[in-house]
């Protein structure tokens, strides 16, 4: 069949342009220059996600009381007190020397494409038409301003330790999270943990963390990792380098997170996924070299805590003398309101998120992605026009936000991996605790790029991170970088996998993304075995002989997530508290640093406790470990009965654990039908201690994990797969909104095409773009 053809005037452009849509609804833009490239990417990014990016333009700059009501006024002061208010100058020259031409051009597509839906209203997306509001234009500026989208480390995990040892002895701590290094923790000289309040953290979340409308519970703060690899051509079947990247994300939200481009002109020539809002790519490959990122979690964020004036609130001691804070008032406007003016204050540490002035206490967040150069992701500007290996390692040197693993790969042969990310210096705390706001504590500077650690061409042929401590062993301890590193587990399957394999294949490296071999249930199935447990408990059968493989038609993965994570996990952790608190108390502080799957998988904790236990379960932990396995096994069995029904042999995990996306503005679209506002539910296989990482909440609908996957074929570029659910288009109804999400329910991948006689071969549409007068 033809592609369907359509035309539209883009102002701005130096020459006639092209989108060609494939059949996947992927757009690959032909431009006679890169600029043009840029700016008929943001066109198109408007054309194809324009309530998605409008409504992340508006929750990033505060705006979202204008269209939505004075309900979200907190929300969007809580978001203009972390937009970025430095030097401009400056910032647009830290992302390299044309970013801020590449992103005006962009934004200037977007706004193209926002005037015609002025001209044109049939183009408006149907929220819009809803809701009853339009769509504004942009300022190039907005794509740096807003930084609230960004993965930030580790401000969460300092106030979370910080509350536990308020509240209780330190080894409770232990118990809650596990830290490398772990070193004994100590609480910063002058810091008083009582005045810090349970809330402290509330305003920070509503600028970070999406807005839940309609009766759904509260995301909160869900588990954003990835994983990355890249094997040498040694290692593959065709001596080609492969390269594969699945970025994590929270899932639950339609349209998704990412967006697949391509963006073509001479001497630029990139393809892959970034997010619709920014202008490039990010994970991908340019024809030259292949790029792909995971999160290495540097900790880039403290919490200040000032003693305030009791004769003025807005005055914090600094290096004994009172120091005012610095407060701008803005206007916020609320639709069918009068507009409220809101006050920001700032100590030099950055924006105060809390006071408290009975007790004369603020607290304040200085966060390294407020500094010049750190708007999140918008440092691939430079790397994704790298041609070497040289050039892409220069063009890390300017990555701010969030810090990241990148793997590389080229069609010489050549693989590597480069850490990146602004790194504070502490000359004399660690990040672990909040800090003292008088003066003790300053950063004194950041690391060079250069000390972050990184490889080329490692003697065992491949290279894979997820997110784990991955410091060489030689990395100097003084450069200390965080101490909250994700579960390694991940990578340790990804490592089995690779280590003995040879002739990999693209397809192959598709499966390993869904992988659902669990290490932490293989290795409590076989500490269990080790246990003087009798043959006749109930589900003890089912779960002898399992692989530990998680798939969804397996009976025995429904079993032992049921038991492990609510029944056994509780239930051990709660005998290792009754050793440290009263036992009154048990029950509450168990559910205080309890582990919420959804948020944060985590077996590291339990694994060590249930393998190397010694007194922390009792003088017996032997028998503890077999009449609890017995009897919160025999308790998992019955709560099985009750989700699946009693006949076994329909039970099976992808019956419980499934993953569906729905809009977030469902509640208020009434007018629209309702198979367009969700995609699924699908069975699943996995968890949040997976490859295939598919954490998941009490409900067991799939919470986060990889929407986007690409495996690139270094080389043979046509060759390269790709997924993006639960498809490419935001624009609900569209036959590409929601085409992709069963195959990526399945593990399965697309074709990434990148010629342009293979994408013609397989267009679908034809946008073509003349150029015209700016408007105005």
């Amino acid at each position: 069949m033809a592609a369907v053809r359509t035309s539209f005037v883009l102002p701005g452009l130096t020459a006639p342009a092209e989108i060609v849509v494939d059949r996947w609804g992927v757009p690959h833009v032909y431009a006679a220059s890169t600029y043009d490239a840029f700016r008929v990417q943001g066109f198109n990014a408007a054309r194809d996600r324009l309530w998605q990016i409008d409504f992340w333009r508006r929750r990033g700059l505060g705006l979202l009381s204008e269209v939505l009501g004075a309900e979200h006024v907190e929300r969007d002061r809580a978001a203009r007190l972390f937009l970025f208010r430095g030097d401009t100058r400056a910032d647009w020259l830290a992302y390299g020397s044309d970013t801020k031409r590449a992103a005006t051009a962009f934004v200037e597509g977007v706004n193209a494409f926002v005037q015609r839906t002025r001209e044109d209203p049939g183009l408006l997306p149907v929220e819009f038409r809803e809701l009853g509001y339009e769509p504004a234009f942009w300022q190039p500026s907005d794509v740096t301003r807003i930084r609230s989208h960004g993965l930030f480390y580790n401000l969460r995990d300092e106030v979370a330790r910080a509350l536990v040892l308020r509240d209780h002895p330190a080894e409770v701590e232990e118990l809650r999270k596990r830290r490398e290094p772990s070193r004994p923790l100590q609480v910063p000289e002058g810091l008083d943990l009582g005045v810090i309040p349970d809330d402290v953290l509330a305003v920070y979340d509503l600028a970070t963390v999406p807005p839940v409308f309609g009766a759904a519970a509260a995301p909160g703060v869900l588990p954003e990792g990835s994983n990355n690899w890249v094997l040498a051509g040694e290692r593959t079947a065709t001596g080609r380098p492969i390269l594969a990247n699945d970025p994590h994300r929270a899932t639950g939200s339609l349209p998704g997170l990412r967006y697949l481009a391509h963006l073509s002109a001479p001497g630029f020539d990139v393809i892959g996924a970034g997010e619709p809002a920014l202008p490039g790519i990010s994970i991908g490959h340019n024809g030259r070299i292949a790029f792909g990122l995971t999160i290495f979690p540097i900790d880039q964020e403290d919490l200040y805590v000032y003693e305030t004036n009791p004769d003025d609130p807005l005055e914090y001691r600094y290096q004994g003398r009172w120091e005012p804070m610095r407060v701008e008032r803005e206007t916020v406007p609320v639709r069918d309101g009068t507009p409220v003016e809101v006050e920001l204050r700032f100590t030099r540490h950055g924006p105060v998120i809390r006071e408290d002035p009975d007790r004369h206490t603020a607290f304040a967040v200085r966060a390294a992605w407020l500094e010049p150069g750190m708007a999140p992701y918008l440092g691939s500007m430079d790397y994704m026009r790298a041609r070497d290996l040289d050039e892409f390692q220069a063009a890390m040197n300017r990555w701010g936000a969030p810090p990241e693993n990148q793997v590389y790969a080229d069609p010489g042969g050549t693989i590597a991996w480069q850490a990146g990310g602004l790194t504070p210096v502490r000359p004399n705390w660690d990040g672990t605790l909040p800090v003292p706001g008088d003066g003790r504590y300053e950063w004194a500077g950041f690391l060079d790029a250069d000390e972050l650690p990184g490889s080329v061409d490692p003697p065992q042929g491949f290279i894979a991170t997820a997110n784990e401590q991955n410091l060489p062993a030689d990395f100097p301890p003084e450069r200390h970088l965080t101490s909250d590193w994700y579960a390694p587990y991940r990578r340790w399957r990804i490592d089995e996998v690779l280590a003995p394999a040879s002739g990999v294949t693209p397809q192959e490296m598709v499966a390993l993304q869904s992988d659902f071999v669990s290490i932490p249930a293989r290795r409590i199935l076989a500490r269990v075995a080790t246990l003087p447990l009798p043959p006749d408990v109930d589900g003890l059968a089912l779960l002898q002989g399992w692989d530990a493989d998680l798939r969804p038609d397996s009976a025995a993965a429904a079993l032992f997530e049921v038991w492990y994570r609510r029944h056994l996990r509780p239930a051990v952790l709660r005998r290792a508290l009754g050793r440290l608190v009263a036992p009154d108390a048990v029950a509450g502080v168990a559910r205080q640093i309890a582990v919420r799957d959804e948020l944060n998988a985590d077996a590291r904790v339990d694994l060590d406790l249930f393998e190397t236990p010694g007194q922390r379960l009792g003088p017996d932990p032997e028998r503890f470990l077999a009449e609890t396995v017995a009897t919160t096994l025999a308790a998992a069995v019955a709560e099985l009965e009750q989700l699946l029904g009693p006949d076994r042999a329909g039970w099976s995990w992808g019956r419980l654990h499934v993953g569906r996306m729905a809009h977030p503005l469902a509640a208020l679209l009434p007018g629209v039908p309702p198979e367009q506002l969700v995609a699924g539910p699908l069975p699943r296989g996995g968890s949040g201690d997976t490859v295939g990482n598919t954490a998941y909440g009490p409900d067991f609908v799939q919470s986060a994990g990889s929407t986007f996957r690409v495996v690139v074929d270094v080389g043979d570029w046509d060759g390269s797969l790709a997924m993006n659910a639960p498809g490419q288009s935001g624009r609900l109804g569209d036959p590409h909104a929601t085409d992709l999400f069963a195959p990526w329910a399945r593990g399965e991948a697309f074709p990434l095409l990148y010629s342009r006689e293979r994408v013609e071969a397989a267009a679908e549409q034809v946008i073509v773009l003349e150029p015209g007068a700016p408007a105005g």
